[in-house]
């Protein structure tokens, strides 16, 4: 049997590609959407992807299993859960599927897989039991999907706060304290492989370590332990959650209706500063955040290229909207693939940052202020302080008088701004408040950010 997991450190995602040796089949499990990297990774291995399969309808990135289907690879889906989750793409198509419910078995050479119903963070979710039918009859472990993290479980308040379906939250929440009971009757020494890691948003405290087990879980996890009833479960797993981004509703939609399928990756065509300017779309600036302050073009985003890119780009450009990048060339395949994950494929061309500060254009600066500076301004009566972090954080501490809108949700909030006001745009470090104040911006507020740490805040207010 062969088992790799695979990490995208921007979504905190895991897919698996599993194969049997004996056959040379293999098949990929919650793939991206850019599905050459498993075949290629599968050819180094000598093994033929004939199969792919989704535990659930994702919410933060689009699936690669249209893109299997095209391919005329077998791909397997949950047949689960009411009738406004269903994959409607696979609904009378033609592509090779199987719709599965709780109990269906498949194999893959002489790898077995069962599928459990674990209803709750989504109302089709499955999981799927492993076993490696070469050495043994009974699963060696089972792929959990969002239903079952290191250290966490999935939250059950998505098709709510992402997807608009009001009062669903509270139901979801109950039907997964039953699937995490049910859980509970596994066997211990069963790997648990979860499809996401530290930094998703599918739920509230993911563990950074890759893989745990069903014993080890039901131990420690503070999920587990709240448990104990379901009221007290409820509660627990409710409070808390940190505010999706604004594009998970989206992502539930195209998973849900099918995603368009991309030939190849765009291939945006080079241009001139001053083409750039013409253009009628978004610019994103891939740049760091000190870098793009000093100097960008006039409405650009900042959308530095690191961990928070995806999320950033998905939050705050919408889909059908053409993109310009300002990045490296070395780069620009790397943000492509990312853009393309998230729902974004119109990416026309890009702009590199040496051509940027060669050119012969008046660049937009950010004037950035402390939080000594704040203190200063804050009591104007022209002035408004904007706090774009977690509504978790700002209830343990914020500037009095300030607005709170998380920086993922910020792009929904515009008309509850005040556009006669000067923002001043902080965070707890600086990072989340300079992509806000990029977008706010772009939208024509008159804008300062802060550069500054909360914690200085913080010891401001002591003394």
């Amino acid at each position: 049997m062969y088992f790799k997991q695979l990490f995208d450190p921007k979504l905190a995602q895991y897919a698996y590609l599993i194969g049997c040796q004996a056959t040379g089949e293999a098949i990929v499990i919650d793939p991206l959407r850019d599905i050459d990297q498993y075949y290629e990774l599968a050819k180094e291995e000598g093994l033929t992807i004939t199969a792919a399969a989704d535990t659930h309808i994702h919410a933060d990135y689009i699936s690669g299993l249209r893109a299997f289907a095209e391919d005329g690879v077998k791909v397997y889906a949950s047949d689960e859960g009411d009738a406004d989750w269903k994959y409607e793409w696979l609904t009378n198509s033609d592509y090779p599927n199987r719709l599965v419910t709780d109990g269906d078995t498949f194999s893959i050479g002489n790898i077995g897989f069962e599928v459990v119903y674990t209803p709750g963070h989504t109302p089709e979710s499955i999981s799927f039991l492993v076993t490696d039918g070469a050495a043994t009859d009974e699963p060696m472990g089972i792929l959990t999907g969002d239903f079952v993290f290191v250290g966490d479980v999935g939250r059950p308040d998505l098709l709510e706060t992402a997807a608009g379906q009001k009062g669903a939250m509270k139901p979801a929440a109950k039907t997964l304290y039953q699937s995490v009971d049910d859980f509970k009757k596994l066997p211990d020494y069963l790997q648990v492989w979860p499809a996401h890691g530290s930094g998703s948003a599918c739920g509230k405290a993911l563990g950074a370590v890759p893989e745990s087990t069903v014993g080890y879980e039901v131990r420690f996890s503070p999920a587990f332990h709240a448990a104990t009833s379901e009221n007290e479960f409820v509660d627990f797993i409710l409070d808390g959650q940190p505010e999706p981004p604004l594009y998970f509703g989206h992502m539930k939609k195209v998973n849900k209706e099918g995603p368009a399928v991309l030939a190849s990756l765009p291939q945006p065509a080079k241009v001139s500063v001053a083409q750039l300017m013409k253009q009628d779309g978004e610019i994103l600036d891939a740049r760091d955040r000190h870098t793009f302050s000093e100097g960008h073009v006039p409405g650009s985003l900042l959308t530095t290229l690191d961990d928070n890119f995806n999320t950033i780009a998905g939050s705050y450009v919408d889909a059908d909207r053409d993109i310009y990048l300002i990045i490296e060339e070395e780069k620009l395949e790397e943000a492509v693939r990312d853009l393309i994950r998230v729902g974004l494929d119109n990416i026309k061309g890009y702009c590199t940052p040496e051509e940027l500060q060669g050119a012969d254009i008046e660049l937009e600066q950010t004037q950035s202020l402390t939080f000594a500076d704040v203190e200063e301004e804050r009591h104007r009566d022209d002035v408004q302080v904007l706090d774009v972090r977690k509504a978790t954080e700002y209830a343990s501490g914020h500037v009095p008088g300030s607005l709170n809108i998380a920086h993922t949700r910020l792009a929904a909030h515009l008309d509850d701004l005040p556009k006669d006001k000067e923002l001043l745009v902080h965070c707890g470090s600086g990072q989340r408040a300079s992509y806000a104040t990029a977008l706010l911006a772009r939208h024509g507020f008159k804008v300062k950010w802060i550069d500054d740490l909360f914690s200085n805040w913080k010891e401001r207010v002591k003394q």
